[in-house]
């Protein structure tokens, strides 16, 4: 997810291209016949529709340093001295809340004050670096003691999963959730231990399951090169809350940053690589939006 949040005016930018439709949001793409050269991620125009720059998934050459980390965003069409029209600013509150609900901006973005395209100072290194979440350890939802396969490091996947039933939405509910999924893969399963590397919950946390160097047991033939990562409950209709979704992506960028998972890893749905209905059609419908996926 992206932490910065770039809007930029863009005086006498002429459209280009195909009126698309994504969900509730109105965009334009550059055909091949007409490529249009933007260094935005998107444009609004006075007209109250979106259309793409370099899109979701491309850097934008807005501004020096942030590029890479920040969702930039050009109101055109305006006249100078005036302000966006209600339909253009009503169609950038409606592209901002799909960019969260769909993974691509943190909740909690930064957006600073812009004037000109280069007139931000760099980015401050530390925002540079992305911080490894706060992993509840094992000790913590008192897991009982294992001895497991161990994986093959760096891990070229990443799975993600959900563990459907029921989900949690506190610390306490959360780790008695894991402790009862650990009981149910070894009771009942009769595993080695909880099938998942690290499981999320509903309260923006990430419990340690089986951790970073024992292989889970979700995914024959993945297992010992996979990080299976798994959202607690049930997505099939519903979509995992926006904490819980920032922190699986955080813990992602976390294990490429600690040698855990290759630079180059692939990410797939449980679906993918099983036949199962896991992560559910409301979860995979976001992940499918991450990096890296490949389906």
């Amino acid at each position: 997810m992206l932490p910065w949040l770039l809007v930029f005016s863009a005086l006498g930018l002429q459209s280009c291209g195909n009126l698309v439709r994504g969900s509730s949001l109105w965009w334009v793409t550059a055909s091949a016949a007409q490529p249009c050269s933007l260094a935005d991620s998107f444009l609004v125009g006075d007209d109250g529709r979106v259309y793409e720059g370099v899109g979701w998934n491309v850097p934008g050459s807005h501004t020096q340093g942030y590029g890479n980390i920040s969702l930039g965003v050009a109101f055109f069409g305006t006249k100078e001295g005036l302000s966006p029209s209600p339909a253009a600013l009503s169609a950038m509150k409606d592209l901002v809340s799909y960019a969260v609900q769909r993974g691509h901006l943190s909740p909690r973005y930064t957006q600073p004050l812009v004037r000109g395209e280069n007139c931000l100072a760099p980015p401050p290194k530390a925002r540079l670096r992305h911080a490894c979440p706060s992993i509840v350890p094992r000790s913590a939802w008192g897991a009982r003691e294992t001895y497991c396969p161990k994986m093959t490091l760096p891990a070229k996947y990443v799975v993600i999963l959900h563990t459907a039933g029921r989900t949690c939405g506190v610390s306490e509910e959360c780790r008695l959730l894991v402790r009862d999924l650990q009981s149910l893969f070894m009771d009942r399963r009769h595993a080695c231990d909880v099938g998942y590397n690290f499981l999320v919950g509903q309260d923006g946390a990430v419990y340690e399951g089986v951790g970073w160097n024992v292989q889970g047991s979700r995914t024959p033939g993945y297992n010992d090169i996979a990080l299976a990562i798994s959202f607690m409950g049930t997505f099939t209709g519903t979509a995992p809350n926006a904490s819980a979704l920032e922190v699986a992506t955080d813990l992602i960028q976390c294990a490429v940053v600690k040698g855990y998972l290759a630079p180059n890893y692939l990410l797939v749905g449980h679906s993918d690589v099983a036949n199962t209905l896991s992560p559910g059609q409301a979860l995979y419908n976001i992940i499918k939006t991450w990096p890296h996926f490949k389906h």
